[in-house]
């Protein structure tokens, strides 16, 4: 009897997911419109919006600088001389005032700016007022530990407020932050901080996540041996006996303390509009992570443009991007766009699905979330657990919800509509880099008509375009993305290596940015984005260089050659299937797989652990001795094999693909 019933909820359950996927092909072909009263109480409402910007950018982008407070304005909108802009030429203003001072001095003084829980369910709840105070007494300790405007700050936190706290001071006094996500291995963050020649760093004792307790303190101690830039390290007291530190005397101080006779005011530092605001590291083609540089002025106008059309800010909103601190999406649209807003923003610091599935949507009907903005990833993620844990929860304050990462397919946005949004909520699906520093391509929630899986257009004032290999612009079908505009949030380089910075954007097609990413685009002019075309990988939304997992694995003392490709999953999107030879005289054991999985989390950290490590006689090559990781692909998916005939030893290849449907290491 029980497995009847077992059989005939399996058979509803497949029924269910046949109707979804009928729907999202039928909904793939029409357009979702924005409801009419939507529609009317829209931040952007006027179609011809597009059109002015075309014609007249710079003048488009000034307005929105306009709404900025400057302690000098600027007198020339944009200097562009191609790979290189000067947005705002002139111009002075500094970030946390554009975040904070200018709505304290407002009614928004006493509404709350941040609110933050986290995983074991402590809250705190920060108003625009209490958050410049803590703002201005932690750029006061900086100060006090000799960090001068240009120095660089590593951050390396959970999801606490102090994170925010700390961003926005470095830009009180023109520090330079660098945030290095907290899941991150020692080696990681070691190599983040020697790139930018660091010269404090801000951490925790510990976080939580999935009820286990990160040692953040104990990583950054292993970071430091060989890290000679940090003079000094702030720790943020996060927990209790449950996260022992070791204190370095002279060196390392405890947050609170240095905080409790700190003053409350710090003169902003007039930042030009091209100064670096901060660094952030992302994985690129080759083993090392590029530190990507982004400026004051535009890279605030952009968010602020972005956070209040795209999500259509009100000041009653209380806006919830899920995306870590660590990324880019969390700089833009957890801190710097929302703040700039003088919105309220929501912080979380745990998992999803900790300590149970629906956890998102507790917190989203505690605090009356309204605008939710989240990974594709994480949608796979709740599609998967099933809409009861959603439907015991009262969302209908939502009103707006979005996506962020990777390309979202069909099936799944119609879910995330009508499961997550009632059938009632716009879905604006953003495409945009670590280096665009903000949405670039997306619907506006009151003038797009949504079609399920496109990004839709590009929002006002950015110019994108799908081209071929010699750069001219594809009609039908799939290509190259392509920005062939300059942007106010644009990356004004590669920290420490303009070479790079020339060369991975601006070389394929000189005088336009080449994104990396494929697209095609439909009869309408809208984009869909078809993934990465070079060697990174885009695992849970998160970039991973195909070279650093790569090096990683060579590094273990068994392994003689590594080729890292990326296969389908379902809830990731994108996984990694790492193929590995072993130096002579090692010996394969049967956790071997295992360790150098565990070999790639210590060296980068867990996002970067591969799904399947397949241990190989050899690798396929060209009679040059370059490994074909298109083949690999090929083995990794089950697809028919490419064009061979370039390989020099064809048996490697049917050697693999039978090692591979073993799969040892599974």
């Amino acid at each position: 009897m029980a497995r009847a019933r077992k059989q005939q909820a399996a058979k509803k359950a497949r029924a269910a997911r046949g109707e979804e996927r009928l729907a999202a092909l039928s909904a793939e072909k029409r357009s979702f419109k924005p409801p009419a009263e939507f529609r009317r109480q829209a931040n952007c409402r006027d179609p011809k919006v597009y059109r002015r910007a075309a014609r007249h950018p710079e003048k488009f982008w000034a307005g929105w600088a306009r709404q900025l407070e400057w302690s000098k304005p600027s007198r020339k909108v944009l200097e562009w001389k191609a790979p290189d802009a000067r947005w705002f030429v002139g111009g002075k203003l500094n970030a946390s005032v554009n975040c904070l001072d200018r709505h304290v001095r407002t009614a928004r003084r006493n509404k709350a700016a941040l609110i933050w829980e986290g995983e074991p369910g402590d809250r705190r709840t920060y108003t625009y007022w209490d958050l410049y105070r803590e703002v201005n007494r932690f750029a006061n300790v900086l100060k006090r530990l000799h960090v001068r405007k240009g120095d660089r700050v590593a951050i390396y936190l959970p999801m606490i407020p102090e994170a925010a706290i700390a961003m926005l001071a470095c830009a009180r006094i023109g520090a330079i932050h660098s945030v290095v996500f907290g899941g991150f291995s020692a080696e990681a963050l070691r190599d983040r901080i020697n790139d930018a020649q660091a010269k404090v760093l801000i951490t925790a004792d510990g976080g939580y996540r999935r009820g286990a307790v990160l040692p953040l303190k104990q990583w950054a101690d292993e970071a430091l041996q060989r890290a000679p830039s940090i003079e000094k390290v702030v720790i943020v007291k996060r927990g209790g006996q449950d996260f022992p530190v070791h204190i370095k005397e002279g060196r390392d101080h405890w947050w609170h303390r240095l905080m409790q006779d700190a003053p409350a005011w710090c003169e902003p530092a007039a930042m030009d509009s091209e100064d670096i605001l901060y660094t952030l590291y992302t994985s690129g083609t080759t083993g090392k992570p590029k530190g990507v540089v982004h400026t004051t002025a535009g890279y605030l106008v952009g968010v602020l443009a972005t956070t209040r059309w795209v999500f259509d800010l009100k000041d009653e909103d209380v806006f919830w991007c899920t995306a870590d601190i660590g990324w880019v999406t969390g700089h833009s649209y957890s801190v710097y766009g929302p703040l700039a807003c003088g919105a309220t923003t929501l912080m979380y610091e745990g998992a999803p699905d900790w300590p149970a599935r629906d956890r998102f949507w507790e917190l989203c009907e505690r605090h009356g979330v309204t605008v939710f903005y989240t990974a594709p990833t994480a949608i796979r993620a709740f599609m998967k657990w099933g809409a009861e844990h959603i439907r015991r929860h009262d969302l209908s304050r939502l009103r707006l919800i979005g996506t962020v990462g990777e390309p979202i397919n069909p099936e799944v946005w119609v879910w995330y509509h009508r499961t997550v949004g009632g059938g009632r909520c716009p879905v604006v699906d953003t495409w945009w880099q670590t280096e665009t520093g903000h949405i670039l391509i997306t619907p506006l929630p009151g003038l797009t008509a949504l079609r399920p899986g496109s990004a839709t257009l590009p929002f006002p004032g950015i110019s994108a375009e799908v081209v071929d290999g010699f750069g001219e612009p594809v009609k039908k079908g799939g290509g190259y993305l392509v920005l062939t505009r300059p942007w106010p949030g644009m990356l004004r380089g590669i920290w420490g290596d303009p070479a790079r910075y020339r060369k991975q954007y601006w070389a394929r097609f000189p005088g336009i940015y080449f994104t990396g990413d494929g697209a095609k685009r439909g009869p309408d002019g809208y984009f869909w984005l078809l993934g990465r075309v070079d060697d990174v990988l885009n695992v849970g939304g998160h970039r991973i260089g195909t070279a650093e997992v790569e090096s990683a694995l060579v590094h273990h003392p068994a392994v003689a050659e590594a080729a890292v490709v990326g296969v389908p999953h379902e809830l990731k999107g994108e996984a990694i299937a790492a193929f590995v030879t072993l130096k002579d005289g090692a010996r394969p054991y049967g956790h071997l797989g295992e360790d150098l999985k565990e070999h790639v989390v210590k060296r980068i950290g867990a996002i970067a652990r591969p799904e399947r490590v397949i241990l190989a006689a050899d690798l396929p090559k060209t009679r040059s001795g370059k490994i074909m990781r298109r083949l690999l692909r090929d083995v990794a998916t089950g697809r028919a094999l490419g064009d061979v005939s370039t390989l020099a030893d064809p048996s490697v290849l049917e050697a693999l693909k039978a090692r591979y449907a073993e799969d040892p290491s599974a």
